[in-house]
């Protein structure tokens, strides 16, 4: 029953990603809200709900490398191994963006930040999605990430489309972001 239950609420986040929506879902650590990042007037909503500047950018999270990789301009075969072995799980890696990454996406930076998920119910939207979609915590900007339903409805109640029911799996912090070139650190994760 609780399988069945789980594929429902999967397929209506799905039709809500397709039909232009924001949703709420569990990841790694927090609550994220996302949409399709291919659809400019989905993420400029989602940015306006969020009280965010598009210039920051945005977190893409996918099921498998081969939904992103035509974002990433190539670079060296060891810093890609390096960076799979993170993978799958809560680090998020800023690689040289393609010319096919929307600016509303990288804002302005000139790299795009990708992760491949660990989460089970955030990996099964990616795939049914069949492509990657926007993560990025659940909280108006500069207000503490949001954890569980009940808080994604008190804040954000008739703003958003859709909440995926789930747990987040427990981390502390949101998801380490580091630099794929030179693996530097630019956000300690949980």
């Amino acid at each position: 029953m609780f399988h069945l239950l789980k594929q429902r609420y999967l397929s209506e986040a799905i039709k809500v990603l397709t039909d232009g929506g924001i949703i709420a879902y569990p990841t790694e650590a927090v609550y994220g809200l996302g949409c399709d990042p291919f659809n400019e007037t989905a993420v400029r909503r989602l940015l306006a709900i969020k009280q965010r500047s598009v210039e920051q950018g945005l977190i893409l999270i996918a099921a498998d490398w081969q939904q992103v990789a035509h974002l990433v301009k190539a670079i060296p075969t060891a810093k890609m191994a390096e960076i799979e072995a993170t993978w799958p799980g809560p680090v998020t890696w800023l690689f040289p963006a393609s010319s096919m990454v929307p600016t509303w996406i990288r804002g302005q930076h000139t790299t795009i930040a990708i992760r491949i998920i660990g989460h089970s119910i955030a990996k099964q939207l990616c795939q049914r999605f069949n492509k990657p979609i926007v993560s990025t915590s659940a909280n108006l900007s500069g207000q503490t990430a949001l954890r569980d339903t009940a808080s994604v409805k008190l804040i954000f109640n008739n703003k958003i489309d859709y909440i995926l029911p789930g747990r987040v799996n427990g981390l502390g912090k949101p998801s380490e972001i580091r630099e794929a070139l030179t693996g530097e650190i630019i956000r300690p994760g949980g």
